[in-house]
């Protein structure tokens, strides 16, 4: 992989991605300005404004996979899986609030989430040492929040922007892999009370783990890996679904419990 950002580029650009994070205002793509950028120099920008999130006292809590689904590639229209970092911030409780007036156009996802009890490192990561060195799994609604104008990127701007990464809301009932079929796990999103769309666990790569190993490769590439209590949450089962202020969500997991949240 090349880079074709300076040090003061790099810093620059994620202090710019942030602050419209945090100031939940959009920005235009940041290929517009810099179309050269790479994916090396992508990552840099997102790591830089993790450092910047541990600088000021946030807990990095866990990963994400992005754009893992067949729906989500298609509805996105890029071929290639990304990940993200979750700040402590982002965490919401089971059937909590989320306020719209701290983000800019969030959308939904249902997820199923892993937390890992040995650690995992690439290259190489395969689906057989995810599973084993999986404590549990648990199911997550991702709310995602592109800062980009009209929620239109390209894939090397998403991944600047930490992978449209904002909140989540983890609930329902943690499992043993054993005890669970993550390909055929069927997934049920209702928003006020209307089914919006459903899903199983094999639109996510064909196997959630399989987020979770390449997860695990993509890390390897930077020297890093995943750590044992990593959780991590393995890209949406379903397209990405639109929320307003008033909407109340509900997503129902075969075998695994429901995950609400209202939004404000």
């Amino acid at each position: 992989m090349s880079k074709t950002l300076s040090r003061d580029q790099v810093l620059a650009l994620a202090e710019h991605v942030e602050n419209a994070e945090l100031q939940a205002h959009d920005i235009t793509k940041v290929t517009n300005d810099y179309p050269d950028m790479t994916f090396e120099d992508a990552y840099d920008v997102q790591w830089e404004i993790r450092r910047r999130k541990e600088a000021r006292g946030n807990k990095i809590v866990g990963m994400k996979m992005g754009l893992t689904s067949w729906a989500k590639m298609a509805q996105m229209g890029v071929e290639t899986p990304i990940y993200g970092f979750l700040a402590d911030y982002f965490s919401v409780p089971d059937g909590g609030v989320v306020n719209t007036k701290e983000l800019i156009h969030p959308k939904i996802e249902a997820e199923i989430a892993f937390v890992t009890k040995a650690p995992l490192k690439g290259p190489g990561c395969h689906i057989g040492q995810v599973l084993a060195a999986t404590d549990f799994v648990i199911p997550a609604v991702e709310v995602i929040d592109s800062r980009y104008e009209n929620f239109k990127f390209d894939l090397v701007s998403v991944v600047a922007d930490n992978a449209s990464s904002t909140r989540f809301i983890t609930g329902g009932q943690m499992a043993d892999v054993a005890d669970v079929d993550l390909k055929t796990l069927g997934v049920v999103v209702e928003k006020n009370g209307e089914v919006v769309d459903v899903g199983a666990g094999a639109a996510v790569l064909g196997h959630p783990a399989s987020s979770v190993a390449m997860l695990a490769n993509l890390l390897a590439e930077r020297g890093e890996h995943i750590p044992a209590g990593t959780f991590i949450m393995t890209g949406g089962i379903t397209a990405a679904i639109a929320v307003e202020p008033g909407d109340n969500i509900t997503v129902r997991y075969q075998g695994l419990g429901t995950v609400t949240g209202k939004f404000i």
